[in-house]
C-alpha cells in the first residue's frame, strides 16, 4: 500500500513558485478550478496511469494527466499550466523508480499530497549507461505489475476518499481480472516464439519487465530516455547482436526519434517494425486508447515481427 505523502509549502523552489504566481496572474478572472463537478481530482503524471485510475476511480473522481499523449515522459518540463492544475488537484499519483525526473520541480509548489503507484513491485535493474544498477522505471509494462499498481491506485484513492472505498476495492478487483486476462493472452502469444527467434531489440530498454515474463532475450539502443543520445558504439553493439541472433524485426517506442534504429534495419536486413507504446496512450481513435489495449497491441506487434521469417 502507497504512503500518501503530504506536501508542504514552507520550502519552494523559486522558479516553480514564481511559474505559478506568473500562471495565476494570467488566469481570467473568474477562472475556477481544473474540476467544477464536486468531485475530487486526481492528477496522474502521464496518460497510462490516468487511464488506469480511471478504471478504479469510476466516476467519483475526476482524473487528469499532467502530460498529454505522445510526450516524452523523463525529461519533461513542467508549464506553468501544469502547475496551477498541481495547485487545484486533491491528489498526485506518479510511476516512481526515477521515471519523473521532473517530479520534484513539479510537486514543490503544490499542496496536493502525492502518492508512488510501482510501491511493492519487483523491479529489474538498468544494466548499462548512467542509470545502470537503478531499477528499470517502466514496471507497468508487465501485467504482473499492473496488479500492483491497481491495488495501490485503490489504496490511495480509498485514502482520499474513505467513503467511497469498497466501490475502489470492487472496481479493482474487476480491473486485476482483466489484466490477468491480457498477461494470459501475452504469455499465449509469446509462447509460440520458438528458441532462436525470441530475442526483442528496441531503441529504449523500456521491455525488460516484459521479457522477463515472457523469457525473451532483450537488446536495446539505450536504456533510458534520459540517456537517448545514441552513440556509433551503441549502433554497432546491437547491430552485431542482430546479425548473430537472426532477428527478424527490430522496435522503436512512439515517443522517440526512431533514425538510429533505422540504421540498425538497414545494416542488418531486418526489418523496423511498427512503433510500440509505452511512456504514452494514443489518441481515443488510435491503437492504444487504454492500458489493457496498450499490453495487447505491443504483444502481437513483438510476436508477429519476431515470427515474420518463420510466417514468409
Amino acid at each position: 500500500m502507497p504512503n500518501i505523502q503530504g506536501r508542504s509549502t514552507s520550502t519552494r523552489a523559486a522558479a516553480a513558485a514564481a511559474a505559478l504566481v506568473c500562471a495565476a496572474a494570467c488566469t481570467p478572472a473568474g477562472a475556477g478550478p481544473a474540476s467544477d463537478s464536486g468531485r475530487p481530482t486526481v492528477l496522474t503524471t502521464f496518460t497510462v496511469l490516468a487511464d488506469m485510475v480511471r478504471n478504479v476511480a469510476g466516476d467519483r473522481v475526476d482524473v487528469e494527466s499532467v502530460t498529454r499523449v505522445g510526450a516524452e515522459i523523463h525529461a519533461y518540463q513542467p508549464t506553468p499550466e501544469d502547475l496551477l492544475r498541481g495547485r487545484d488537484a486533491d491528489l498526485v499519483l506518479h510511476n516512481g523508480l526515477g521515471l519523473e525526473a521532473w517530479f520534484s520541480q513539479f510537486t514543490e509548489p503544490v499542496d496536493a499530497p502525492t502518492a508512488t503507484l510501482s510501491t511493492g513491485v519487483e523491479t529489474v535493474p538498468v544494466v548499462s549507461g548512467g542509470h545502470a544498477g537503478e531499477p528499470n522505471p517502466h514496471a507497468w509494462m508487465s501485467p504482473d505489475n499492473g496488479l500492483v499498481y491497481v491495488d495501490n491506485i485503490a489504496a490511495a484513492l480509498s485514502e482520499l476518499d474513505p467513503a467511497n472505498a469498497d466501490a475502489y476495492a470492487a472496481d479493482a478487483a474487476d480491473y486485476k481480472e482483466r489484466i490477468r486476462g491480457i498477461g494470459e493472452d501475452l504469455e499465449a502469444d509469446l509462447a509460440r516464439l520458438p528458441q532462436s527467434q525470441r530475442a526483442l531489440v528496441t531503441c529504449e530498454g523500456a521491455f525488460s519487465y516484459l521479457a522477463r515474463d515472457a523469457g525473451l532475450t532483450e537488446r536495446y539502443l539505450w536504456p533510458v530516455n534520459a540517456d537517448m543520445q545514441t552513440t556509433p558504439g551503441q549502433v554497432a553493439s546491437v547491430v552485431e547482436f542482430v546479425r548473430a541472433n537472426d532477428v527478424p524485426t527490430v522496435f522503436c517506442e512512439t515517443t522517440v526519434n526512431s533514425d538510429a534504429q533505422q540504421q540498425v534495419a538497414e545494416e542488418t536486413g531486418a526489418e523496423l517494425g511498427p512503433d510500440l507504446y509505452v511512456d504514452s496512450l494514443s489518441k481515443p481513435g488510435g491503437p492504444v486508447p487504454a492500458y489493457l489495449d496498450l499490453l495487447r497491441y505491443d504483444t502481437e506487434a513483438i510476436a508477429a515481427g519476431l515470427t515474420r521469417e518463420e510466417d514468409a
